[in-house]
């Protein structure tokens, strides 16, 4: 079975000549749950926005079969749906249905079509009743249901996820991770949560200074690194 993504010896630097990524190669599989451990400034943040183009560096990216480029943006981003830690970073318009319609009416469905969307995405992950509340009067973790929408929308195949359970509280942490274990699409995880990594992910990979220096399953690749506070550092 072909990957859904295959990133082959992957490199980017930044303008100001930081190095963030240096030879990458990753791949994702149908069903899959991948948790992506790493330092903050390792490189995992910039990893992930290459999966749908809003970074672009050397190498190859392709998603399900499809190389990652400007002429293939449109296509790779109704396949890889990209959940950012916060919520407020995606939720804009007025109405929590406008918001979750926003996505497919930039598609060029109709306005019908994107509100059935809308409608059934919100049905899913359980907020169908704020349809008509403003995005700003939702909790955390409410709105963290509805940028989930927003992308379910969109119909993707794979979804990434960065630090989701950041400002949720354990109740709404128990209750969002319920929700993820129900969608059916393969996942990419960047965490620094071992425990949430454990309950959700098939395997893990571990970023340090651009590169991915260990990778398997999730207890073998926590067992070779310490959890020290809020990073996960190399095991002296």
């Amino acid at each position: 079975m072909p990957p859904l993504i295959d990133v082959r010896d992957l490199h980017y630097r930044y303008d100001d000549g930081t190095v963030a990524l240096d030879g990458v190669d990753f791949q994702l599989f149908s069903g899959e749950t991948v948790a992506v451990f790493g330092a903050n400034g390792s490189g995992k943040t910039t990893f992930v926005l290459h999966l749908n183009g809003l970074l672009t560096g050397r190498g190859s990216v392709t998603i399900a079969g499809i190389p990652v480029c400007r002429e293939t943006l449109v296509e790779v981003r109704q396949k890889v749906g990209l959940i950012f830690q916060d919520s407020d970073n995606q939720l804009f318009m007025p109405t929590v249905l406008e918001d979750v319609a926003f996505g497919p009416l930039n598609l060029g469905l109709t306005r019908e079509e994107a509100a059935m969307r809308a409608t059934q995405a919100l049905e899913q992950v359980g907020m169908l009743q704020a349809a008509a509340k403003a995005p700003y009067h939702l909790s955390a973790g409410e709105k963290k249901r509805v940028a989930i929408a927003g992308i379910l929308s969109m119909r993707p195949e794979i979804l990434v996820l960065d630090e989701p359970t950041t400002f949720l509280d354990p109740p709404g942490q128990a209750s969002f991770l319920q929700l993820l274990d129900t969608l059916p699409q393969a996942k990419i995880l960047v965490t620094h949560d071992v425990e949430i990594a454990r309950a959700m992910a098939h395997r893990a990979v571990f970023f340090d200074k651009g590169r991915i220096i260990g990778e398997g399953p999730v207890d073998q690749v926590v067992a070779r690194f310490q959890w020290d506070r809020s990073a996960l550092t190399r095991a002296r």
